[in-house]
């Protein structure tokens, strides 16, 4: 019989004995950017490890030790070695290894409907399979980002319910994950502190034995499932709104005449200002999303974070205002400090004409550097903008191509023959290091990311939080 370790008289010590000698089975389901690294985590501590994925190439991939999880540091050898061990299996049966588990980890994403409303329909769907194999004993761990009180009110009662088995007889967590795309292995072994909370006592202190011995830095324990999904969701509310601050001074550029880049450096010198630094939009797959969590999901008003957000989402048509009104001054590069042509804007009709007129170059299309990532990513929406006005787009990325956007895709070396009227560069990818901007004719430029210097070049800068140069 397969040990448990929720609610037995076994002593911690013989627990965590049981659980490094794989005598405890983990079942981890979602093998995606997060997910399969810590399944592989959690077999090089167990060597008993089950990942569960509905893509059966990404299931063919870990069992034949080729990690389909690409631009993660010593996961693709680790996977190799843990699936040529045995230690790590993968499987799309999630009933099956809901029934041979004991521990069972949910890293599936929380996703947003049409209407911003969070949609826990993946979670619940594993939840509901694992709920077939639940044992008294078993613990189930959350690791994805939820809306506060879903476990409490919808998760928990689930497997409960469809489990037939009495609240009190099997452990659940939260245990969510601090991760970022292209550090995750090392994220997930303890760069930060590992935050865990139960449904009940039992299920806290489980959780708190698990993550000890997966985990180099220290658990934090919490005293509820709530309280660990709000650590989550807060910590990602607070970069949307601090970076909704840095945007929105960044606007005031041109009115104050100041670097603003240059006053929140200064800013942050003082211990007690922490400004974030502004850029072009907001992406990926956890801060534009995770004010919706409490905005779209609990009856209650939080002004700021609905400001913030609408800040965030206003970027990408503030970068190509910046674009419209560079086109448009057409005297000296003087027009274009504050207010060019004696007050006109670009909703004004002669920078819309000027951009109807144009071709634009956008450099970048993943949310960040390096990063194959497109969700919300303020690249995308600029070509949407830019396609919007009647702006002929061509995009440029060294990792994704423009598939589904109104965008022809050029190469870095294209550039210069293309000859564009303008360019954005939306992420700091290194390869557009290789860009060569003496060769291309004079350009409106907007760097929505502060890593150009084209002040010895003919082409008219913007740079935001900076202003034009």
């Amino acid at each position: 019989m397969t040990p448990a370790l929720y609610d037995t008289l076994a002593s911690p010590a013989s627990q965590r004995e049981q659980f490094r000698a794989g005598e405890i089975p983990v079942a981890v389901y979602g093998l995606g950017k997060m997910g399969l690294p810590l399944a592989a985590v959690y077999a090089e501590h167990t060597g008993a490890v089950t990942g569960v994925d509905i893509d059966e190439r990404v299931v063919e991939r870990v069992n034949a030790g080729d990690s389909p999880v690409q631009g993660e540091p010593g996961l693709d050898g680790l996977v190799d070695s843990l699936a040529a061990d045995g230690a790590l299996t993968a499987t799309i049966d999630a009933g099956d290894a809901a029934r041979d588990a004991a521990i069972h980890v949910v890293v599936v994403p929380t996703l947003i409907d049409d209407a911003n409303d969070p949609d826990l329909s993946a979670v619940e769907a594993v939840v509901d399979e694992i709920a077939t194999g639940l044992l008294p004993g078993d613990l189930v761990v959350l690791e994805s980002t939820l809306p506060p009180r879903a476990t409490a009110d919808v998760i928990h009662p689930m497997l409960v319910e469809r489990s037939d088995l009495a609240a009190g007889t099997f452990g659940v967590a939260v245990c969510p994950e601090r991760t970022s795309s292209g550090r995750a292995l090392a994220d997930i072994r303890g760069t930060h502190p590992k935050v865990v909370g139960g449904v009940d006592a039992e299920s806290g202190r489980v959780a708190e034995l698990v993550y000890d011995e997966l985990v180099d830095n220290e658990i934090v324990r919490v005293d509820d499932a709530t309280t660990a999904e709000a650590v989550k969701v807060f910590e990602g509310l607070y970069r949307d709104v601090n970076i909704a601050l840095a945007n929105d001074l960044a606007r005031l550029t041109d009115e104050f005449g100041v670097d603003v880049r240059e006053a929140i450096d200064a800013a942050n010198t003082q211990p007690y200002c922490e400004i974030h630094t502004p850029g072009p939009g907001v992406g990926g797959h956890c801060i534009p999303y995770y004010p919706y969590f409490v905005l779209n999901w609990l009856d209650v008003d939080v002004p700021m974070l609905s400001t913030a957000r609408g800040v965030n989402d206003a970027m990408p048509a503030f970068v190509v205002d910046r674009v419209a009104d560079g086109l448009a001054a057409t005297d000296s590069v003087d027009d274009v400090v504050g207010v060019p042509d004696g007050g006109a804007t670009a909703s004004d009709s002669a920078p819309d004409a000027a951009l109807a007129d144009a071709t634009v170059a956008v450099l970048g299309l993943t949310y960040r550097a390096g990063i194959r990532e497109t969700r919300a990513s303020p690249g995308i929406d600029i070509c949407a903008e830019l396609t919007d006005r009647g702006a002929t787009v061509l995009a440029a990325d060294p990792l994704v191509d423009a598939a589904g956007l109104a965008a022809t895709d050029v190469s870095v070396a294209e550039l210069p023959e293309r000859a564009p009227d303008a360019v954005v560069l939306a992420t700091a990818h290194e390869a557009f290091d290789a860009v060569d901007w003496a060769a291309m004719p004079p350009a409106v430029v907007v760097d929505g990311r502060d890593v150009l210097d084209l002040s010895t070049t003919e082409h008219r800068q913007y740079t935001v939080g900076r202003g034009w140069s």
